[in-house]
């Protein structure tokens, strides 16, 4: 928790505020029931109305200031919560930006939407209660204990048995309801998933007719929700019961030794009166604390989610030395390269070694789970290899800026990510500064551009989350527009043109020569790879080829096997 309000520092002149006002408040909360007593004492019994108008005006007064430094209280209080909210949520908003790519799987969206949401929420009314609470509960019946026992020790002595009870009664209640919430969190993360699944899906569900199988996933997860929600409020809605029957038990106590004490003559109608309201006072500041300690159980847990984002490491290691920030011309070089992800021990990519010149063609074939995608993600150094040295024009990766680097690197993943806004927008994500010409020529080579121009408003039209007016042609067109935008030395292609048809791709790599850029291209297709000025094969991690289409056609069984089977179906020219 203590790493967590360090964000509170920008606001401490209104924890300050905060304080200073609840402090008025609680002293003037604790005069009122000594004024009471004096009042009862010197006005009320003996029948003086002045005294009366007397201590009435004084009363008066001071819960008028009780009332004013409440409010300021909130204020404050308020301000500070909302502005820590503000304050954590830009802090892990920036901190996953500049999550290293191996991290990225760690956390679902889901749960980051829920950390970003509910857990920074429980946090900032954590912040207001402790604010508005935390301070002054424990002062008032701090205070109200030592003013009742100054008037009548005998009469306040029973305090000293309830109030620690009841504080027990709070800290089993805490230390049993702080690993439920922690539950609860991982409940509501695992429902939002499937609400995200679901909504993304939607047209996949409906094509299989999966709406049932869905509604019983959700029910579980909701169910499993419910539960844990349920037992956890079980147990901390046993708080308030709880020290109710403590403190009115105290209570009953108090008023019955009150009317023996009173009625020998021991103690004045004032002083029992005035006791009794701090008896009251001390219940209600107790059940608030109760209320307060509910709330700390929940934002400790979720200080705890939030933490782990922000201990999770942002960027790869730096060298000592300066990182090279020369032009790249695009030449790229893998030099014996192993690679394993961070949590897995088996090796995805095993003893890679192959070079291609600037402006070459590269494509790279193999089946599925081969390591066609890891190996061309290693190329912007979005992983750090495991053994081995990645050279881009005879630098070692690793003594590149990582920015100038990837500003250099056009990359069209497999997925084609569109942002929801307008096509220009999304265009414009590779090159913010781009202009319409750029645009056009872009759009142009990307073989997208009639396309656009026949939307509603062109550039301007608006494509919605994810690109769902798009067809999947369009939105792998639309990116690769988006790579092409920034003119780069090195163009990545991890299976980006699937859905594109044999004339529309043949077309557009005819465009690419312009760019003169270094190419490498994921693909399935034999006809697309023979058009590359040098083809990798890859099964399992390891390289079985490494040639042009003639070589690899007549020297490697695994390639001529691909291509046979291709002609078979697809009919492919030698």
């Amino acid at each position: 928790m203590k790493s967590i309000l360090i964000y509170l520092k920008p606001y401490r002149l209104h924890v300050v505020f905060a304080y200073i006002f609840t402090t008025v408040e609680f002293l003037s909360d604790l005069f009122l029931p000594l004024l009471l007593g004096k009042l009862i004492n010197t006005g009320v019994v003996p029948k003086d109305i002045h005294e009366i108008y007397f201590w009435g005006s004084i009363m008066i007064g001071v819960a008028f200031i009780a009332f004013l430094a409440g409010i300021l209280n909130s204020y404050f209080a308020s301000y500070a919560g909302t502005g820590f909210s503000f304050t954590i949520r830009k802090k892990l908003f920036d901190h996953i930006q500049h999550f290293s790519y191996e991290y990225m799987h760690r956390f679902t969206s889901s749960s980051l939407v829920t950390r970003f949401t509910n857990d920074v929420r429980q946090l900032q009314q954590f912040i207001f209660m402790a604010l508005r609470i935390l301070f002054k509960a424990p002062l008032t019946i701090i205070g109200s204990v030592i003013v009742s026992l100054m008037i009548d020790f005998k009469i306040a002595s029973i305090f000293l048995l309830t109030i620690p009870l009841a504080f027990i009664i709070l800290s089993i209640i805490i230390h049993l309801s702080r690993k439920l919430f922690e539950s609860v969190q991982l409940n509501v993360d695992e429902v939002n998933r499937m609400m995200q699944e679901n909504l993304s899906g939607m047209r996949l569900i409906k094509a299989f007719f999966r709406s049932d199988y869905e509604n019983k996933r959700f029910k579980q997860a909701n169910d499993a929700l419910r539960y844990t929600t349920r037992t956890a409020f079980r147990i901390v809605e046993t708080t308030t019961p709880a020290l109710l029957l403590c403190m009115n038990g105290g209570m009953i106590i108090l008023l019955w030794f009150s009317q023996q004490q009173t009625a020998l003559g021991h103690s004045s109608v004032g002083d029992v009166v005035a006791i009794i309201n701090y008896a009251l006072r001390i219940s209600q500041m107790v059940s608030m604390f109760s209320m307060f300690t509910t709330n700390y159980s929940r934002a400790k847990a979720s200080a705890l989610r939030i933490n782990e984002i922000l201990q999770t490491h942002t960027i790869q290691p730096l060298q000592e030395h300066t990182k090279s920030t020369q032009p790249i011309r695009g030449s790229i070089e893998f030099n014996h390269v192993h690679f394993r992800y961070h949590e897995t021990k088996k090796e995805v990519l095993h003893n890679i070694h192959f070079k291609i010149n600037q402006g070459q063609t590269l494509a790279i074939m193999g089946a599925t789970g081969s390591g066609k995608s890891t190996l061309v993600k290693l190329i912007p150094h979005l992983y750090q290899i495991t053994k081995g040295v990645i050279k881009i024009d005879a630098t070692p990766i690793h003594e590149i800026d990582d920015m100038h680097l990837r500003e250099q690197i056009g990359f069209v993943a497999q997925d084609p990510f569109l942002f929801s806004g307008t096509i220009r927008e999304n265009l414009q994500f590779g090159k913010p500064n781009a202009t319409d010409e750029e645009l056009i020529e872009a759009t142009k080579n990307a073989q997208i551009y009639e396309a656009i121009m026949q939307m509603p408003d062109g550039f301007d039209t608006i494509i919605g989350q994810r690109g769902m007016t798009l067809s999947g042609g369009q939105k792998q067109r639309i990116s690769i527009a988006r790579a092409l935008i920034r003119k780069p030395k090195i163009l990545i292609f991890d299976d980006s043109t699937s859905a594109l048809d044999l004339q529309t791709e043949q077309h557009l790599f005819k465009a690419l020569e312009a760019y003169q850029a270094t190419i490498c291209i994921i693909t399935q297709k034999i006809i697309t790879a023979k058009t590359a000025d040098t083809i990798l094969l890859l099964d399992y991690g390891e390289m079985i080829g490494f040639g042009t289409h003639d070589t690899l056609l007549n020297e490697n069984a695994q390639y001529k096997q691909i291509y046979d089977s291709q002609m078979r179906t697809g009919g492919v020219s030698r």
